[in-house]
């Protein structure tokens, strides 16, 4: 329940604007809510007042966001979005005003997007499938957090074909072979994991629930499964691991900043995480698609915000969410700055045509695998999904698949599709919404569950399919005569990669 200043002049002690101690009480000389405009911004955070009037045009997530909660108490909404430290290492520390008097809070009544919660939730058993996860999921989060997570850029085509492709695919069971057993044990970076479905990054796990990434750590660990720690959690890296077993695996993402030293300083962190075993560098987010159900619902995406005042008139700029990330990145420069700054394996995620794999083929001495994302349509509607894009380099470029790992995610609802992907050559197959859905249904145990089904329905698959390990499942196994005829049919490219990269050959 959000809560809202209504402060009488004088109720505080007095406390100075700079070097204000932690344990002492802002002196008010208006009200804190009349502090709610981008000319003098207030919030109320863990009972500690912020003026972050500065921060404002600068935040990576929006003007709009701040200046909804100006003169409020933002706690609850700032709670479950940011890991531990934001506060410190995005404000200068006379921003920090003082405490607050909570004896002064007035309460609101709940907002208007407060959780719906259903009278009981059903066992975790009774669900059979990811649908049945979205669906619960839907109804127990607020509509900012559903948005977060079921939103998708434009018209959500890409979000939807990431699904579609997968069932255009089909599949040429085997019979009279002995099936008996069936080992979803494989490897990806040559760490070894008990199956080849990985959890993707996706950001802000504590929007569903409270035990946020470290309860689909939790979940992870108990059955051997691999996941990749979003750059945009809500946890630490160090509080997600913590945990972790000593054979447990997690990759880290990356999404390099503008502010390069920011980005420096959270590559030294996973650098000493025993845990991380590699960083996963994101491309296909450098500038942000429109999410028009954030738009509607508060994670403001695309803004106009007024930030400056003078003589009466006013300017205004442009921002997008996450502004901090750096569009300027390229294969030669960046690719050379990250090698310095860590000794972890570097995967390339967000390729999406033939022409980008093969370029990552030529940087091998610097790139060890490649995911190949539209970013769960989230970034550019209408590009391809993932199967197409390994189609389309097992039509141009075949020897890519044995220079590189080559892992793919987007649209994964079924245990099929996870096969479908390993016969096209993936290593590893990645879910970013499911987990997401499933914390949201059941905490961990949703998480769980949710593997388990994947886990489940790829092992039926595969014994339907008369195959008893991944590295048995090929091209012999499945029919793409419907998919070819939506894969890129044009000129290879791949004479202007080599001039481009004449060094590298």
């Amino acid at each position: 329940m959000s809560r809202i200043f209504d402060v009488a002049e004088g109720n505080a002690t007095s406390c100075p604007r700079k070097n204000a101690s932690l344990d002492v009480k802002i002196q008010i000389d208006v009200p804190v809510a009349k502090h709610n405009n981008n000319r003098s911004c207030w919030v109320v955070l863990y009972g500690k007042v912020y003026d972050v009037t500065d921060f404002i045009s600068s935040h990576p997530g929006g003007a709009n966001v701040i200046l909804k909660w100006a003169g409020k108490d933002a706690t609850e909404e700032f709670d479950p979005v940011h890991p531990s430290g934001t506060l410190e290492d995005n404000l200068r520390p006379e921003a920090l005003l003082g405490s607050i008097d909570t004896a002064t809070v007035v309460k609101s009544e709940p907002r208007s997007d407060s959780s719906v919660q259903i009278e009981m939730d059903p066992p975790m058993q009774s669900l059979l499938n990811m649908d049945d996860f979205e669906q619960l999921a839907t109804k127990k989060l607020s509509k900012k957090a559903w948005a977060y997570y079921y939103s998708a850029a434009d018209d959500k085509i890409s979000k939807s074909l990431n699904t579609q492709a997968f069932r255009s695919i089909l599949l040429r069971p085997r019979v009279f072979i002995d099936c008996t057993e069936c080992n979803l044990e494989t490897q990806l970076l040559g760490n070894q994991v008990s199956m080849p479905i990985y959890v993707s990054p996706a950001a802000q796990a504590r929007l569903g629930h409270s035990s946020g990434e470290a309860g689909i750590a939790e979940a992870c660990r108990s059955l051997g499964a691999l996941q990749i720690i979003s750059n945009s959690a809500s946890m630490t890296p160090e509080q997600i691991v913590a945990n972790a077993s000593p054979e447990q695996t997690f990759g880290w993402q990356l999404y390099i900043q503008d502010d390069r030293a920011k980005s420096e300083r959270m590559v030294a962190r996973v650098n000493k995480l025993d845990a991380i075993k590699f960083i996963i560098l994101t491309l296909d987010s450098t500038v942000m698609g429109k999410r028009e159900d954030d738009q509607r619902f508060g994670n403001v995406i695309d803004e106009i915000t007024e930030v400056s005042y003078s003589k009466g008139s006013k300017e205004s700029i442009k921002k997008k969410a996450f502004a901090g990330m750096d569009p300027s990145i390229t294969w030669t420069e960046t690719l050379a700055w990250l090698q310095t700054r860590t000794h972890l394996p570097i995967v390339l995620k967000g390729i999406q045509t033939h022409e980008d794999a093969y370029i990552a083929s030529l940087h091998r001495s610097q790139v060890k695998g490649i995911i190949l994302s539209n970013h769960g349509g989230r970034s550019l509607d209408t590009a391809p999904p993932a199967v197409h894009t390994l189609f389309e380099m097992r039509k141009y470029c075949p020897e890519v698949f044995d220079k590189l790992e080559v892992w793919v995610d987007g649209g994964v609802r079924r245990g099929t599709d996870v096969v479908k992907a390993l016969c096209l050559g993936a290593r590893g197959v990645g879910i970013g919404r499911p987990p997401l859905w499933g914390l949201a249904a059941g905490g961990v145990e949703g998480v769980k569950r949710t593997l388990r089904i994947l886990a489940d329905e790829t092992k039926t698959c595969m014994r339907l399919l008369g195959v008893q390990r991944v590295d048995q499942l090929g091209m012999h196994h499945i029919n793409t005569r419907v998919l070819e005829q939506q894969v890129y049919d044009g000129p290879s490219g791949l004479g202007q990669c080599r001039a481009q990269f004449p060094s590298k050959l």
